[in-house]
């Protein structure tokens, strides 16, 4: 397993929210990242922790660190455990009363919760060998911009055709009981 840090959140060429994991060990600008596409709430969630910003009222994420909190549980680490036809599957580890506790995770929702609480987000070696990007990303006046080429791969396209293609076809009746 390869210890990883929240690089950022980026918007992919088609506007998709993408959050780079990079090595700890590796300086920016240099080595890999691994982009993860997430959903827009995640990618908020996520900024709002690395960022340290406070929220009116909890989102999601905070709610899970509470509830962990509340049964004196707490999160050890997340990792990144492999990757299967372009999905990213995760795990998070906690320590509870009963015992250590390995629960099955989205990546976006483990990484939010562990930055939240401070946790270590690993990403296992082959994911990062499969998975991983030449870092490109430099900083110009105050801003991150990523320069590195991380458009989907074939599988992630044909998926994105194929819901494409549903949607076209689709038929509300469809949804009816």
């Amino acid at each position: 397993m390869i210890q990883v840090r929240v690089a950022g959140v980026a918007l992919d060429p088609t506007g998709q929210h993408v959050i780079l994991l990079k090595p700890m060990d590796e300086v920016p600008g240099e080595g890999r990242l691994l982009p993860i596409w997430i959903g827009q709430q995640e990618a908020t969630s996520i900024l709002i922790a690395v960022e340290g910003a406070i929220v009116p009222r909890p989102l999601a994420h905070d709610l899970m660190r509470s509830l962990l909190e509340s049964v004196d549980a707490s999160v050890t680490g997340v990792a990144v455990t492999r990757i299967e036809e372009g999905t990213f599957y995760a795990e998070i580890t906690m320590s509870t009363t009963r015992g250590q506790r390995i629960v099955d995770a989205r990546p976006s929702d483990a990484v939010a919760l562990a930055s939240r609480v401070s946790a270590p987000i690993w990403v296992a070696e082959a994911v990062m060998d499969d998975a991983g990007v030449p870092d490109n990303l430099t900083e110009n006046d105050d801003e991150t911009v990523l320069e590195a080429d991380i458009e989907p791969g074939p599988e992630a396209e044909e998926r994105l055709d194929e819901f494409k293609r549903f949607l076209e076809d689709v038929d509300p009746e469809d949804f009816r009981g």
